[in-house]
């Protein structure tokens, strides 16, 4: 599957990586939100998928927090 490969992968990722992936994440969704404002997006189902791996994000970073105390 492939949200199970993105979740391997970022927990392969040090904490500064997944942190840029954060900031990166958060960007595209600003951007995406600005568009659908705007009436440019064509694709809206990709706020959903942004938002989703946000979070996804936000959860590996908890877990190595937690594993690191």
């Amino acid at each position: 599957m492939k949200t199970n490969k993105f979740v391997e992968d970022l927990k392969k990722k040090s904490a500064a990586e997944l942190a840029e992936e954060l900031v990166a994440a958060k960007k595209e969704l600003f951007n995406l939100r600005f568009q659908n404002a705007t009436n440019q997006l064509d694709n809206t189902s990709r706020i959903k998928e942004v938002r989703r791996n946000i979070a996804r994000i936000q959860t590996v970073i908890t877990e190595k927090a937690k594993v690191a105390e």
